[in-house]
């Protein structure tokens, strides 16, 4: 999982807290070294590793609108489900919500320096938060793009909708991108991986259309990630298209 820090003249930006208090502490104490205090938090997203180290910062904290919520209701059961031995270990951490909220833009100024918060829309989760950092040409883009393995497409995933708010992202920012987890990358690779993406996005369409199942789907290939990354992706994609009540 990659955090970032943004340094300006009249103040800092961290950009996503690590999965615990302990690891937030951690992160706190190693953006001190830099001579930082107090860093203005931003949350790229509501998953257990983008925000479960906010108790560790005393500074205000950013993020989408939909994380209040997300992380009241939504976050601990997703947790207690998908890492149970993890979900225990942080089962007392104090959780703080973003208390800054963002719909679609928003600006930080750091004296010499701003970071634009953007919204580009729904993909890894429905709050995908973008901090672009114009002077550097630099953009911290959460979970919308991996470069350390294929895109995560979980339960909270909207995979018909991902590739449009990549492209929307491309067509805003163009510098190096930090993914969510994974080194830093160009806008080729992100170009390349929303193409992907896309794919995703098309197959799961005419697999709905032909009124296949998950497993039916994957075994008619043509898919571009391996089969365990792409379930919940179709689960999902099917889902949007053809709702039943209580789905996502």
């Amino acid at each position: 999982m990659t955090v970032g820090v943004i340094v300006g003249a009249a103040g800092a930006v961290v950009i996503d807290t690590r999965a615990s208090v302990a690891q937030g502490v951690r992160l706190r104490d190693d953006v001190r070294r830099l001579g930082v205090e107090d860093p203005i938090v931003v949350n790229t997203h509501g998953h257990f590793d983008h925000c479960f180290g906010n108790a560790a910062f005393t500074g205000v904290r950013w993020g989408h609108a939909s994380l209040p919520d997300y992380l009241a209701h939504t976050v601990r059961p997703m947790l207690a489900r998908e890492f149970p031995g993890w979900a225990e270990k942080v089962e007392t951490d104090l959780l703080l919500a973003p208390d800054h909220l963002v719909t679609d833009h928003a600006e930080l100024g750091l004296g010499d320096r701003v970071v634009e918060l953007r919204y580009f829309g729904r993909g890894h989760t429905d709050g995908d938060l973008v901090a672009w950092v114009p002077d550097a040409r630099c953009a911290f883009t959460g979970d919308l793009i991996e470069q350390s393995g294929p895109p995560s497409y979980g339960g909270d995933s909207f995979p018909l909708e991902w590739p449009g708010t990549l492209a929307a992202l491309l067509r805003t920012v163009d510098g190096v991108l930090v993914p969510g987890h994974g080194e830093p990358v160009d806008p080729a690779f992100a170009a390349r991986q929303r193409e992907e993406i896309d794919l995703v996005a098309r197959r799961v369409r005419e697999t709905h259309a032909a009124g296949l199942d998950v497993e039916e789907a994957l075994a008619t290939g043509g898919w571009p990630y391996p089969a365990e990354t792409l379930r919940e992706a179709i689960r999902r994609g099917h889902d949007h298209l053809d709702p039943r009540p209580g789905s996502g």
